[in-house]
């Protein structure tokens, strides 16, 4: 089988100090590191969408694809299967263990949400079969709820509950696939559940309405016996105004709300946790905190833009802080770090994608490494305990145990405590992480 990428070899680990730009410098797959492979780790996947779908176009303007792929042109359910067989090439010469999917990426939209179906079953059928001669496993799917022009005004928050159950439809049908796959985890991608303006908005029904459309997909998932994770995907800003799902903390409250919080957890995007004015490390910890950790999608955005640039990762200092954070939660179990990301528009020929997954995956495999190296010689962690050992003393137990302001006050004046400040020392814990990158 002969695809756009047969001109590259396999991607092969070749260490540091190689210069060539067709293999990996860091990613040992095979690599033990803290009782596991990197390749178990990272458990990294490519993604259809940006890698198999963009044709480049420009952002801000109308214009044809300026990414020249065979299956860009032609009768759409052929393209589709032209596009799957490149896709498996790409995924083999890159040794990328997983991919990952929406229902839209993968075959055309027919006339009926019936028609939709019978083609995506059809590219699908073949999918499994090539992930079965592989080995390619998928890390998760979706449903495309958002790109048609029937979810302008959201999908579960849409005001017209035909859209609604549409969506549910088409949900179902997804999650089914992912399930049938062997899909360890299935997302709901809210790209259009948010809001304009409140002056035609009712923002609790919406909300109410999400909420039972969540509690309607953990019911099918308990159903049909699917054993994976669901998970969402905190999308501040954009594309609206106003998102229902705007970070790790908005989820979990909407989650909590509605009784969900066993049920979902996140699968967090680096350049969305810089659009919600957090640092990509802040909504991991928050995540790991709160107990809903899932997954992520690598990538970057643009620091002198406020948008969703979806560049690879390409800084490993950058990404330590959320590795080390990742290791301290035990890692990410189902999930795994999906490159949601594109290369620029002027990078047109087919090994540029194949380097910057090379780029990428070494970005994060030499992150993790940093993080675990760190991790290992137990020195933040010794500045964490010393830092609250207060709270293993007596006093720190009573709090736990409800002591009251009354007996708080009492304790203050009989033992005329006084405390006093006590430094962070943050430079010099930054000159400790400086030690390991």
């Amino acid at each position: 089988m002969s695809t756009v990428y047969s001109t590259v070899e396999p991607i092969q680990y070749e260490g540091p100090h190689t210069s060539n730009p067709l293999a990996y410098r860091w990613y040992d797959a095979k690599r033990v590191v803290l009782g596991k492979t990197l390749a178990e780790h990272l458990r990294p996947a490519a993604c259809y969408w940006h890698t198999f779908c963009w044709g480049g176009q420009d952002p801000f303007a109308l214009g044809d694809n300026v990414l020249d792929r065979p299956w860009f042109r032609g009768e759409p359910m052929a393209a589709a299967q032209l596009k799957l067989d490149a896709a498996f090439d790409f995924f083999q010469r890159l040794n990328m263990p997983f991919w990952c999917f929406h229902d839209r990426d993968v075959s055309p939209e027919g006339a009926t949400l019936r028609e939709s179906n019978a083609n995506l079953d059809a590219v699908l059928e073949r999918a499994g079969r090539k992930m079965q001669d592989t080995g390619v496993q998928l890390l998760w799917g979706t449903a495309n709820l958002f790109s048609h022009g029937r979810f302008m005004s959201g999908a579960a928050t849409n005001p017209d509950p035909e859209v609604y159950a549409y969506a549910a439809a088409q949900v179902k049908h997804v999650l089914e696939w992912t399930q049938r796959l062997g899909g360890a985890n299935y997302v709901l991608w809210g790209g259009r559940e948010g809001y304009e303006t409140l002056l035609n908005t009712d923002l609790r029904r919406e909300l109410d309405q999400y909420g039972r459309f969540l509690a309607a997909v953990v019911e099918h998932k308990h159903k049909i016996g699917f054993t994976g994770t669901l998970l969402i995907e905190p999308k501040p800003q954009e594309p609206t105004k106003h998102q229902y799902d705007y970070d790790s903390a908005t989820v979990y409250g909407f989650l909590k709300r509605y009784g969900l919080e066993n049920e979902v957890k996140v699968n967090l995007e680096v350049n969305h946790a810089t659009l919600a004015g957090h640092s990509f490390e802040h909504e991991v910890a928050t995540a790991a905190a709160l107990g809903i950790l899932g997954s992520i999608d690598a990538n970057r955005g643009d620091e002198q833009l406020g948008w969703d640039t979806d560049q690879f990762p390409n800084n490993h200092v950058a990404l330590v802080p959320a590795m080390l954070e990742i290791i301290r939660f035990g890692g990410l179990g189902s999930g795994g770090m999906n490159f949601d990301a594109k290369v620029r528009r002027q990078s047109i020929d087919p090994v540029d994608q194949i380097e910057a997954h090379i780029g990428g995956l070494d970005t994060l495999a030499r992150a993790f490494l940093c993080a675990a190296a760190l991790y290992e010689s137990g020195d933040l962690e010794r500045v964490l305990q010393d830092r609250y050992a207060g709270w293993n003393s007596e006093l720190g137990q009573a709090i736990h145990a409800g002591a009251s302001l009354d007996a708080l006050a009492e304790r203050v004046h009989a033992q005329s405590l006084s405390p006093q400040a006590r430094s962070g020392r943050q430079e010099r814990l930054e000159n400790i992480v400086n030690r390991f990158v």
